[in-house]
């Protein structure tokens, strides 16, 4: 019974149609922050924390390495560099540049 519920299974995910993926939803904007002060997961963890709550941001990437928060904008959002700089100096940090991809 477990192999028929693996092969039905398998053969239902083979025949579902593939739906492509539009040019908006695949061009995502980001904007990466060098952030001065990173030394732990706790810190990242409440930079990450301020970040989230700007509006407009959709996801939030932290290197401790590099020292580089690296944010998700929604699609058709406008997120100014102000609002980011303003987040990680909330958060205790201090914002040396932004750059936009």
């Amino acid at each position: 019974m477990r192999i028929f519920s693996v092969l039905l299974i398998t053969g239902l995910l083979l025949a579902a149609p593939l739906t492509p993926v539009s040019a908006q939803e695949s061009s995502t904007q980001s904007a990466t922050i060098q952030v001065d002060g990173l030394s732990c997961p706790f810190c990242a963890y409440g930079l990450e924390k301020h970040l989230k709550k700007v509006k407009g941001v959709e996801g939030v990437k932290i290197n401790m390495k590099s020292g580089k928060a690296t944010v998700a904008i929604k699609s058709g959002a406008q997120v100014d560099d102000t609002a980011l700089r303003e987040a990680v100096t909330k958060a205790g940090f201090t914002a040396r540049g932004v750059t936009r991809q």
